[in-house]
């Protein structure tokens, strides 16, 4: 596990170690990961995939929970459609 991969955060490129997590990638950007139905700033509480409160869009596909994602070269995330 070396070297680095980017991907794009809300259009924002970010570079991470490999094998760091999705949800390591967006604290890099932001301190939230999306926004509640209430609009209530979102972030991640447990780390292993219980609460789902990263859930963000990865290439397209809704509802990807963050912590539980490995990075990977060139992946679209988006945290706020």
């Amino acid at each position: 596990m070396s070297g680095m991969v980017r991907l794009s955060i809300d259009g924002q490129e970010v570079d991470v170690p490999a094998g760091a997590s999705v949800a390591a990638a967006i604290a890099h950007v932001s301190l939230h990961f999306r926004r509640s139905v209430s609009d209530a700033p979102r972030a991640p509480l447990c780390g292993m995939g219980v609460c789902f409160e990263c859930r963000v869009r990865i290439d397209g596909v809704a509802h990807v929970r963050s912590c539980m994602t490995t990075a990977r070269e060139g992946m679209q995330v988006r945290c706020r459609d």
